[in-house]
């Protein structure tokens, strides 16, 4: 399981937040605790078609390689 970090805001009657390390992934909800569901779910499907798209781009003889930082 890998962890990001979530920027969180409350402004009036919204909660707002944004996953830093992962463009465009952002919620707004009425409770923190659904933002943090909302936020969880929006990097899951980020995650997942971003690794369909760099698979589709691919195509042919390719290798997948670990990369840390």
């Amino acid at each position: 399981m890998q962890e990001y970090t979530a920027v969180v805001k409350q402004q009036g009657d919204w909660w707002y937040g944004w996953i830093e390390e992962i463009p465009g992934v952002n919620c707004q909800e009425h409770t923190k605790e659904e933002l943090r569901t909302s936020l969880r779910e929006a990097l899951r499907e980020a995650i997942r078609m971003n690794r369909e798209e760099a698979l589709g781009s691919a195509s042919g003889d390719y290798t997948e390689e670990p990369v840390a930082v």
